[in-house]
C-alpha cells in the first residue's frame, strides 16, 4: 500500500513514517524545501519530496505523481505560542495547505482517504468542571493556532459533505517523544535538565504554571491511533486521540525528574505563567469503539526516551 505524509520531515510525521514502514507500505512525504531530514534518519526507505503545501500546483503534481492510497496531512505551524507572535503565517499554512491538500484529492480521486490532523486546543480552555472532553464539546478557539485547526476541520468535513471525500477528522491531545521542538513544556523541561548534566547551566529549572492538568500521549501512541483510524474509521467523523488520563504538569516535571541524577532546584518564573484553563483530558471512547485502539506506551517510558533524544542532540 502506498502512503502520503505531508509534513513528514517533522515530530509526527517522522514517527508516522517509521510505523507504515514497519507496516510495508510504501511511504511518500513531504518536507518544506531546505528544512533539515535528521528526523527521518531511522526512515531512509521513505521517499521525500519537496515541496512547499501552500503552493497548489505543487500539491496537485504531488497527489497525481503519487497517487496514493492515504494521504495523511500533518504539515503546519503547530506551535500556539508561536501562532500569537506570527497569526498570518500560522493561519496561511493551516488553512491554504489543508485546502491544497483537499483539493488536490478531489481533482485527483476522491476514493482516496485523507486524515486531517486537528488538535484538542479546538476546544479551548474548558475547565474543571469538565472531567472527560467529548467529541460534542463545543468548539472555543482562543489562539490563532486553535482557529486555524478548527478551519482545517470543518473544511474537513465540508469536502466529505459536499463532495464525499471519505476524510477523518482527528483532535489529538498533547503529545510528546523525541524530536519534538522546544517550544512544548516537556521538550522544555527536558532540555533544561540535559544542560543543567552536562554542565551548561545552574542546576534551577524554570516553570510556569505546575498546576493544570492535561492528557498526555506518547507521539508514537498517537500515530498508532492515526493509522487505525485510516484501517477502521468512519469517513466524516471526527475522533479524539490521547489516553484518558489526566496528570498535572508538576507530575509531569517529578516523572522527568527521576531520569537525572542530578539535584536541581525548580524555579517558578511568573512570567511563564499563563492564564489558562486547568484540566483538559480526552474522552477516548469513540476511538476505541470503532478501531480498537487504545494507547500502550507508558509514561515513564516517553519520558526515558524524550530525556535520551535531548542527551544525544545537546551532546
Amino acid at each position: 500500500m502506498r502512503v502520503l505524509i505531508t509534513g513528514m520531515e517533522g515530530f509526527v510525521g517522522s514517527h508516522l513514517a517509521e510505523f507504515a514502514l514497519a507496516r510495508r507500505a510504501e511511504v511518500h512525504g513531504t518536507a518544506y524545501p531546505g528544512v533539515s531530514l535528521r528526523n527521518l534518519e531511522n526512515a531512509q526507505a521513505a521517499v521525500v519530496h519537496s515541496v512547499d503545501i501552500t503552493e497548489q500546483q505543487a500539491v496537485e503534481a504531488l497527489v497525481q505523481e503519487v497517487r496514493p492510497k492515504w494521504i495523511f496531512h500533518l504539515a503546519g505551524q503547530s506551535n500556539p505560542n508561536r501562532s500569537h507572535q506570527d497569526p498570518e503565517t500560522t493561519l496561511r499554512v493551516n488553512v491554504l495547505g489543508n485546502l491544497n491538500v483537499l483539493e488536490s484529492v478531489r481533482k485527483a480521486d476522491n476514493t482516496l482517504r485523507v486524515l486531517v490532523a486537528g488538535s484538542a486546543d479546538e476546544y479551548g480552555g474548558v475547565g474543571h468542571a469538565v472531567k472527560y472532553i467529548r467529541e460534542s464539546q463545543p468548539l472555543s478557539p482562543d489562539s490563532p493556532y486553535a482557529v486555524s485547526k478548527v478551519c482545517q476541520d470543518m473544511m474537513g468535513l465540508a469536502y466529505f459533505t459536499q463532495y464525499g471525500l471519505p476524510v477523518i477528522r482527528t483532535r489529538p491531545f498533547n503529545h510528546i517523544g523525541p524530536r519534538q521542538a522546544l517550544g512544548f513544556v516537556a521538550t522544555d523541561f527536558a532540555s533544561q535538565i540535559v544542560s543543567i548534566e552536562l554542565g551548561r547551566r545552574v542546576p534551577a529549572i524554570e516553570v510556569g504554571n505546575l498546576d493544570v492538568i492535561r492528557d498526555f500521549s506518547d507521539v508514537r501512541d498517537i500515530v498508532a491511533g492515526y493509522w487505525a483510524l485510516m484501517e477502521k474509521g468512519e469517513p466524516g467523523e471526527v475522533y479524539n486521540i490521547g489516553t484518558g488520563r489526566g496528570i498535572t504538569v508538576r507530575a509531569l516535571l517529578k516523572e522527568m525528574l527521576s531520569h537525572t541524577t542530578v539535584k536541581i532546584k525548580v524555579d517558578v518564573k511568573h512570567q511563564k505563567v499563563r492564564a489558562e484553563k486547568l484540566r483538559k483530558v480526552a474522552a477516548i471512547n469513540k476511538i476505541t469503539r470503532a478501531t480498537g485502539w487504545k494507547p500502550r506506551i507508558p509514561l515513564a517510558e516517553t519520558v526515558g526516551a524524550l530525556i535520551q533524544d535531548w542527551r544525544g542532540r545537546l551532546r
